[in-house]
């Protein structure tokens, strides 16, 4: 009940937008009078820089980082899974306390992995040198008395050496207290999707994206064009005009019409790459449980001759297979998960006018709707 207090405390805020009351009373009294909330906004105002060829907004500053983590869970550490932890684990690393970082735990799991087979290979060695010399006198070995001489997955154990691996000694310590101390500057940064960032710019106007050789900020016209070029492909960034830039189906309009409609509704939205999907959904966020939601996004063209002239590589826009729908729904209900096919459809391209795809306003044309699929286990669905 304590961790999940501090929980509580730490991460109560489910965007970086905050509200403060008015302490004074006057004031208050006034502004209920015509009717206006007695909360002032707080502001972070976050800066990040875009980088084009990542396709994701880079977050060096710590303070930013921080904020924009613990107040809705947006971005990634690049040196981390998840949370931009790696400036902590490192400043971990070779102390005497006990708790293993996510490296150490790596590089031990690796040196009893390759022990393993080490051992097994041995062994499976051992018992064919053993049954060619039976087989050269006449002798039948029983298979009880081969069988466990050569160690499974299940009956192997670690030998001392390979179980301390991670454990660091006096000297080790020694030289990670060195190395913590030279380490003062975070090499991490947070790293947002281009979806992510717009949102924080535009919807919340809490950040502010810098052009990599510009010291100036971009404008919201200038961040709106440059998302949409970075997802043309190599060849044709340059020798298309704007007006072929700017199209309905252009991934990051996709992805952002998603990640916008969930947010707006208080989901977390996360990427769902290691469970097979497009994006995960939280309740609250990931430190307080699992995703409940497994989301595949799948756009659908109002117009499919849109998609014969789309400059675009578009993922799920073929009809999927039964195999395919029947493996991720497999993947998703073993870690208790449910299933959902977010159909995004696409508005034509002839009903879209130059002004709409150059502005936000585009984004009431589209049109989701979401399907649920479950799998269907016969022994535990009869009641």
């Amino acid at each position: 009940m304590k961790g999940a207090r501090k929980r509580n405390l730490i991460y109560a805020d489910p965007l970086p937008i905050t509200f403060s009351p008015i302490e004074n009373r006057f004031a208050v009294t006034v502004l209920g009078i015509f009717g206006i909330s007695p909360f002032r906004v707080l502001n972070p105002r976050c800066e990040g820089t875009f980088d084009p060829a990542t396709r994701s907004v880079w977050i060096t500053n710590r303070r930013d980082s921080v904020i924009l983590w613990k107040c809705g869970f947006f971005g990634k550490g690049n040196l981390s899974r998840s949370e931009p932890s790696w400036l902590a684990r490192q400043s971990r690393i070779g102390t005497a306390t006990g708790r293993l970082t996510s490296e150490e735990v790596t590089a031990k799991r690796r040196a009893e992995r390759k022990q393993f087979k080490l051992d097994r290979a041995r062994a499976i060695a051992a018992a064919a040198a053993e049954a060619e010399a039976a087989f050269a006198e006449g002798r039948i070995i029983p298979a009880e008395e081969t069988r466990p001489s050569i160690p499974s997955a299940a009956t192997w154990k670690p030998s001392e050496f390979t179980r301390n691996i991670a454990v660091p000694s006096s000297e080790r310590c020694q030289e990670a207290g060195d190395l913590g101390a030279e380490l003062s500057d975070d090499m991490e940064h947070l790293q947002l999707t281009l979806a992510e960032a717009f949102f924080l710019a535009w919807a919340l106007d809490c950040l502010t994206i810098y052009h990599p050789k510009r010291p100036e900020p971009m404008t919201l016209d200038e961040i709106w064009t440059a998302f949409q070029t970075a997802h043309l492909p190599l060849h044709l960034g340059s020798s298309l005009s704007q007006t072929h830039v700017l199209r309905p189906d252009n991934p990051f309009l996709i992805n952002y019409v998603f990640l916008h409609h969930y947010r707006s509704l208080g989901w977390v939205v996360k990427s769902g790459v290691k469970f097979c999907v497009d994006y995960l959904l939280y309740k609250r966020g990931p430190v307080f449980h699992h995703a409940e939601f497994a989301m595949v996004l799948i756009p659908v063209y109002e117009d499919p001759d849109d998609a014969e002239s789309s400059p675009f590589t578009i993922s799920n826009v073929e009809p999927f297979t039964w195999q395919w729908l029947s493996t991720i729904n497999r993947v998703n209900s073993q870690v208790q998960k449910t299933l959902v096919l977010c159909y995004v459809t696409i508005p034509a391209l002839s009903r879209l006018s130059v002004a709409e795809l150059s502005s936000p306003s585009c984004f009431e044309r589209y049109v989701i709707r979401e399907i649920i699929i479950r799998r269907f286990v016969p022994a535990r669905m009869r009641d």
